[in-house]
Parts: C-alpha cells; structure tokens; sequence
C-alpha cells in the first residue's frame, strides 16, 4: 500500500482551516483550537485514590463544586460529583486521557474528550452584557474561578470565568459549534 496522494488536514469545530475570530468594539470572540481534554471519573469507593493520583499528575488538587483550577499546563473544572474536565495544550499533551489513565489506573474512568467539545473565549468589557442575554447564569456576580453549567440556545454549556467580568471560557458540544457560535456572535451584534 503505498501512498494514496491525500494530506489530511484537520478543521476546526466550525469547519475552518484555522480558528474564527471575531472581533466587536468591546468584545473578541476566539475559536480554540489549541487545547486537549480528558474526563475523569472516580470509580465508586476509589474516588479518593482516583482524585490523589490525578493531583499527583496535575500538580493541583481536583477542584470543588461549580470551580476551576489552574497549575503549569493543566486545568481542570467541576463538571459533577467525582467528575472532572481536565485540560491542557493539545502539541504537549495529545494524549492527554492516556496520561491520566496512565497513573489514575483502576480508580478511575477516563475518556479522550478533545473531539467531542468546542471552545469559543468571550472577553472584553462587554461580555457580561452578552451573556445576561444569551443564558440563564449570573455572571455579572461570577469570582475567577467559577466554573457554570447553564443554557445557551438550548444547549447544555459550561461557562468557566477567567477573569471577573472580562473573559469567559464557553465549552459545548462539537457537534453544535455552529450553533453556539451564531448565537454568541448574533448576540454581541445586538448588544453592541
């Protein structure tokens, strides 16, 4: 077998070579593209060990309810009890889950997520005013930090604040990328 001729490229989760930017006074939409994600579940009476060895890894404990965490390349949020998100740069870490399994062993389940989920980072001085019309979360009153599971375009989200009042992390289903992004973008048309 040899070569068939085809250069496979990816494409991002909207369908594009690279990822879309779009830019409002106020406010910046970014497309990312550059992360790897993993879930992580702690198995039934294991959810310590599970948790303690992920730290190990990560260099940070796992976060509590409705909170991310941060340590050199890795981050992670809540996404329910025993369950977590992790991420981290996709060039460094593209086998992200296999690491995590990797020292977890028999005390968790972990599952590759990179091509299951979306990013698109909302930040500027007008965000907040995009997303009181775009979801049910208050993120007017969200600390650094928070991580929120809300709605957006009847999609199930989860919203993490970056930076109090300026910049957001929106994270959705790959599969509704499009929708997603029309919203937000449709949304900080009508704002600003």
């Amino acid at each position: 077998m040899g070569n068939s001729g085809h250069t496979l490229k990816p494409i991002t989760p909207l369908g594009g070579a690279e990822p879309k930017v779009d830019a409002f006074p106020g406010l910046i939409i970014t497309e990312r593209v550059d992360r790897a994600l993993a879930s992580l579940a702690g198995r039934q009476g294991q959810e310590a060990a599970a948790a303690s060895a992920a730290q190990g890894l990560l260099g940070m404990a796992l976060p509590e309810a409705a909170r991310w965490s941060m340590a050199g390349d890795y981050m992670a949020w809540w996404m329910g009890p025993d369950l977590w998100m992790v991420d981290a740069p996709h060039d460094s870490h593209e086998n992200l889950a296999g690491m995590i399994k990797g020292v977890t062993g028999d005390a968790a389940s972990v599952v590759e997520q990179t091509d299951g989920w979306c990013r698109f980072d909302v930040d500027g001085s007008r965000a907040v005013e995009v997303f009181e019309r775009l979801c049910n979360a208050n993120l007017r009153d969200a600390e650094t930090g928070a991580a929120t599971r809300a709605s957006m375009e009847h999609l199930g989200v989860f919203v993490l604040c970056l930076d109090a009042g300026k910049t957001f992390a929106v994270i959705g289903p790959r599969s509704s990328a499009g929708s997603l992004h029309h919203a937000l973008v449709a949304m900080a048309k009508s704002v600003i």
